[in-house]
C-alpha cells in the first residue's frame, strides 16, 4: 500500500522584492496527486508537521540557496510547540533556522492562542522568522496578530480593493517592524497598487507560477521611479534586503569556491558563527582571484576560508539607505563593491544589500524630487505635501495643513514689475524653509501659493516669523495670508478632504484686513482669527494648536 508521501509532491513559487526585482525566498507549496490530505494535515497537527519536514527535505534536493517559506497551520504550533520533525529536517538539510521562514496560516478559530505564542516564541528564539499568512481572507484576530509580532505579513491580493484597510496595516507592520507582501498577484495592475501600499514583497502568476524547480529567473513590471521612500531619512534597508550566502566560519576555502563557482549570481559569502552572526565576509572577485594564482588552490583549498576574507560590514534592519552609504564610504575604497550585511536584534544575518541597490533607487528619486521642484524657490510642489499628508493620515498622526499666499499679488506685479515679484516669493519661500524644523515640509505650488505641513506644536513659529517680518517689493508694501487646518486622526481620510476643509478657511482669511491668520479644525464647523483685523487676542499654541 503506498504511503502518503508518494502522493505528495511540492513546488516552489518566488517571493519577489519589489525594489530589487530580484527573489527574496522560495515558498514551498504542497501539491497532492490524489486525497485532499491538506484538509487532513488542518485537522490533524502531526501530519501538518511532517509536511512541513517533508517540504525542507524536497527543497534541499533542489540544491537552492535561496530562503525558504514553509506553511504551517496555527493549530499544528499550538499543538506540536516546536515542531521537531521540521527542526530535525533543517538540520540534515544543512540550512540555518534563520533561512526558513514559518508561515503562519489560519483557520485561528478555537486555537489555544497562549500555546501558540509560546511556541513561536520557542522558534523565534531558535532563530526561525515568522509569518503571518492569509491575513484579510482569515479568521486571524487583530489583538493575536500584534502579540505574534511577526517579521513578515502576507495580505491576500483581495485586500488592494481596500485601500484604507491596507493602509492600516501597513500601519501596524511599520510600528511591528515587520515586512508588507501580497500574495496571489496576476496583473500588473495589482502589482502597481501593491507598490502604491506600501508592500516591499510579492508572490503570484504574473511574476512565475509555482514550478517543480525553483525559478532563478521572474517578471516584474517595470515600475515607476522614485517607489522608494523619499523621506528625510531616506528609504528602509528593508526594501533591498537579498538572500544572503551563508557559510559556517569554520568552512574551509575549496567549499566556498564550490558555492561560488556552482552559482554565478552570489556575489560573495558571509562566514557566521553557531548565533549566526557574521564574522567574515568573503567577497568572490578577490576570493577567486587568490585561488587562480600560481599555487593558490594548493596553497589555501583545505585552509579556511575565513583566512581569505574580511571583516564584515554590518548594518541594522532598521537602517537605511543613507546609513548603508555611510558604512560603505567610511571603510576601505577597494571594498566598495562588497555586500553589506543586514543584521537583526540579535546580530543574526538576515540578508545582504548590495550597493547598486542603494544608488540607483536613491538616484531615482532624487530625479523625481528635483523633477517636482519649483523652477523658481526649488521648493517641492503639491504632490510632495499631498504625499506626506496620505502618509500622516495613514500613521494616525495627528497635522497641521497651512495654505500661505500674497495679499493682491497680480498688483505687486503690475506695480512693482515681475521681477521684484519673483524676488518677493523667493524670499517668502526662504523665510518659510529657515522656519521649518526637522518635521515641517514646505512647498511652493505655484504662483504666491506656499503649502506648509507641520506638526501642530510647530507651527507657530513658522507663523510668527512670516507674519512679523515686514514685506515689501518695489517699494510697495506688503502682507501676507494664512489659513491653517488641524485635522487629528480619523478626521479626513486623504489629502484631498484636508484641502476641502481648508478652502473656506482661505476664503476667511483673504476677507481680513492687513496680515492674517485663521485656524479651523477638520470636522469641525468655525474658525479662530488669530492675526488680522479684528482679531482675538491670540492663545498659548498648546492651548490652541493641540487641543
Amino acid at each position: 500500500m503506498p504511503s502518503w508521501t508518494d502522493t505528495v509532491r511540492f513546488a516552489f513559487q518566488p517571493v519577489v522584492n519589489l525594489t530589487t526585482g530580484g527573489v527574496a525566498a522560495l515558498e514551498i507549496l504542497a501539491r497532492p496527486e490524489a486525497g485532499d490530505i491538506l484538509a487532513q494535515a488542518r485537522r490533524d497537527p502531526e501530519l501538518d508537521g511532517r509536511l512541513a519536514a517533508l517540504a525542507i527535505r524536497s527543497a534541499a534536493h533542489k540544491e537552492t540557496l535561496l530562503p525558504l517559506h514553509v506553511n504551517v497551520f496555527a493549530g499544528t504550533l499550538a499543538d506540536l510547540g516546536g515542531l521537531a520533525a521540521l527542526r530535525e529536517a533543517v538540520r540534515e538539510a544543512g540550512r540555518l533556522p534563520w533561512e526558513v521562514t514559518i508561515d503562519i496560516g489560519p483557520p485561528y478559530t478555537h486555537v489555544p492562542q497562549h500555546a501558540l505564542l509560546e511556541a513561536v516564541t520557542a522558534l523565534r528564539r531558535e532563530g526561525f522568522r515568522i509569518c503571518a499568512d492569509g491575513v484579510g481572507d482569515g479568521d486571524v484576530p487583530l489583538r493575536l496578530l500584534t502579540d505574534l509580532a511577526p517579521e513578515l505579513m502576507k495580505l491576500d491580493v483581495s485586500l488592494l480593493t481596500r485601500p484604507a484597510a491596507v493602509r492600516a496595516m501597513r500601519t501596524l507592520c511599520e510600528q511591528l517592524g515587520a515586512l508588507l507582501s501580497v500574495e496571489g498577484v496576476e496583473t500588473e495592475s495589482q502589482c502597481a497598487a501593491a507598490v502604491s501600499a506600501g508592500a516591499q514583497l510579492a508572490q503570484g502568476e504574473l511574476f512565475a507560477p509555482p514550478a517543480r524547480l525553483p525559478a532563478a529567473d521572474v517578471y516584474v513590471p517595470a515600475l515607476s521611479p522614485g517607489v522608494a521612500s523619499t523621506q528625510r531619512s531616506g528609504p528602509s534597508v528593508r526594501q533591498f534586503v537579498r538572500p544572503a550566502a551563508l557559510l559556517p566560519a569554520t568552512a574551509s576555502a575549496g567549499r566556498v569556491r564550490a558555492l561560488l563557482t556552482g552559482s554565478p549570481d552570489v556575489s560573495g559569502v558571509l562566514l557566521v558563527d553557531p548565533s549566526g552572526i557574521p564574522v567574515r565576509s568573503v567577497h568572490r572577485s578577490r576570493f577567486l582571484l587568490s585561488l587562480s594564482g600560481r599555487y593558490g588552490h594548493a596553497l589555501y583549498s583545505d585552509r579556511p576560508a575565513a583566512k581569505l576574507g574580511d571583516p564584515p560590514r554590518t548594518v541594522g534592519v532598521d537602517a537605511t539607505a543613507w546609513e548603508v552609504l555611510d558604512v560603505v564610504a567610511d571603510g576601505e575604497r577597494d571594498r566598495t563593491s562588497d555586500d553589506v550585511a543586514v543584521v537583526d536584534r540579535y546580530g543574526r544575518c538576515v540578508g545582504v544589500v548590495r550597493l547598486a541597490d542603494l544608488v540607483r533607487a536613491l538616484a531615482e528619486s532624487r530625479v523625481e524630487e528635483a523633477a517636482g521642484l519649483n523652477p523658481l524657490t526649488r521648493l517641492p510642489g503639491s504632490d510632495a505635501i499631498t504625499g506626506e499628508v496620505d502618509r500622516r493620515i495613514a500613521d494616525g498622526r495627528m497635522f497641521a495643513l497651512t495654505w500661505l499666499d500674497v495679499d493682491h499679488f497680480k498688483q505687486v506685479n503690475d506695480g512693482a514689475g515681475f521681477a521684484a515679484g519673483d524676488e518677493l516669493i523667493r524670499a517668502v519661500g526662504r523665510a518659510l524653509q529657515h522656519a521649518a524644523s526637522g518635521a515641517t515640509h514646505v512647498g511652493h505650488i505655484g504662483g504666491d501659493d506656499f503649502l506648509v505641513l507641520a506638526d501642530p506644536d510647530t507651527l507657530d513659529p513658522v507663523a510668527t516669523s512670516v507674519l512679523d517680518t515686514p514685506w515689501s517689493a518695489g517699494g510697495r508694501t506688503v502682507t501676507l495670508s494664512l489659513a491653517t487646518v488641524l485635522c487629528a486622526p480619523g478626521s479626513v481620510t486623504d489629502h484631498r478632504q484636508a484641502a476641502a476643509c481648508l478652502a473656506p478657511l482661505k476664503q476667511a482669511a483673504k476677507a481680513l484686513n492687513g496680515a492674517s491668520w485663521v485656524l479651523g479644525r477638520a470636522g469641525l464647523p468655525g474658525h479662530e482669527i488669530r492675526r488680522g483685523s479684528g482679531a482675538a487676542p491670540a492663545q498659548p499654541s498648546g492651548q490652541t494648536l493641540t487641543g
